[in-house]
C-alpha cells in the first residue's frame, strides 16, 4: 500500500488538486487526510466534496482546527485574518459540509499509526508539534509505531533515537526515508495548501508500507491562480500575499 499524507489543504483547490494528482503518478493508493481542510482559502466548497469523496472510499481523515471553527462558528481564539478567513468559509458552507466537518474525529488509529492534526497529546489544544520535546509528548501519547499530522505548515521528521528519545531528521524532498518499525516515528508532513517556509511549491508525504519507506514531496502548482480566487472573494490581503511568498 502507498498511502498519501494530506495536511492543511485550506481550500486550496489548485494545491489539492495537483497534489492528488502526483500522489496518483507516485501510485497511491489509499489517501489521509490530516485536517484543516477549510480556511484561508476560496475553495471550500470544491475541496470538502473532493476529501468527502475519498472518506467515502475509505480515505482517512481528521478534524483540524480551522475544521472545528468553521462548524462551530467559533474563531475566536484565531488571529484577525484567520477568523474572518472562517467567517467568510461559514458563509459558503451547507448544512451538510458543517456536519461533515462536525462529525470528523480528532485521532484516528489504524494498524501501527496514528492519524492526527496537531499533538495525539490533548488534540483539541492545537499545540504545534515544532520541537523534539513535543514531537516526544505526541507519540508517547500515540502508542503508535507511526504518528502522522500537520498543523506546523513545515515539513518535518522525528524519530526515536537508542535511548528512546526523539531525534528531529530534516527529510530531503523526492528522498524515500527508511522508517523501519522498530523505531517510533512522527512526520509533520507540510502544508498542502499554504506552505509556510518560502517555498511556493504545495507539500504532502507518501508512505510506502509494503517498503517501510516516507517520501517527502514538493509539487509546483497553480499559485498565482488561487491567490487570485483570494482577492476575488475579498479575503484578507496577506493570506493571498502567503501563497505568492510561500510563507
Amino acid at each position: 500500500m502507498k498511502l498519501a499524507l494530506l495536511a492543511d489543504l485550506h481550500a486550496n483547490l489548485e494545491a489539492v488538486t495537483a497534489c492528488l494528482a502526483h500522489a496518483r503518478a507516485q501510485g497511491a493508493d489509499a489517501h489521509a487526510f490530516l485536517g484543516d481542510l477549510v480556511g484561508y482559502g476560496a475553495d471550500p466548497g470544491p475541496v470538502l466534496e473532493i476529501v468527502a469523496r475519498h472518506a467515502a472510499d475509505g480515505a482517512v481523515v481528521v478534524r483540524g482546527n480551522h475544521d472545528t471553527a468553521a462548524a462551530s462558528g467559533s474563531g475566536d481564539t484565531m488571529d484577525r485574518q484567520a477568523e474572518s478567513a472562517i467567517e467568510w468559509t461559514r458563509g459558503r458552507l451547507g448544512a451538510g459540509e458543517r456536519a461533515f466537518l462536525e462529525a470528523l474525529p480528532l485521532v484516528v488509529r489504524r494498524e501501527d499509526m496514528c492519524f492526527v492534526h496537531a499533538s495525539a497529546a490533548h488534540p483539541e489544544e492545537w499545540a504545534y508539534v515544532d520541537d523534539a520535546t513535543r514531537a516526544g509528548e505526541s507519540l508517547a501519547s500515540a502508542a503508535a509505531s507511526y504518528v502522522f499530522c500537520g498543523h506546523v505548515h513545515v515539513p518535518a521528521l522525528y524519530y526515536t533515537g537508542p535511548r528512546g528519545r526523539p531525534l528531529p531528521f530534516q527529510p530531503v524532498p523526492g528522498v524515500p526515508v527508511p522508517v523501519p518499525a522498530h523505531r517510533s516515528w512522527l512526520a509533520v508532513v507540510g502544508s498542502c495548501g499554504q506552505p509556510r517556509d518560502a517555498n511556493t511549491a504545495a507539500c504532502y508525504a507518501l508512505a510506502d508500507r509494503s517498503r517501510r519507506t516516507l517520501t517527502f514531496f514538493r509539487v509546483p502548482y497553480d499559485w498565482r491562480t488561487a491567490a487570485a480566487k483570494v482577492r476575488a472573494a475579498g479575503l484578507p490581503e496577506r493570506l493571498a500575499r502567503r501563497l505568492e511568498r510561500g510563507q
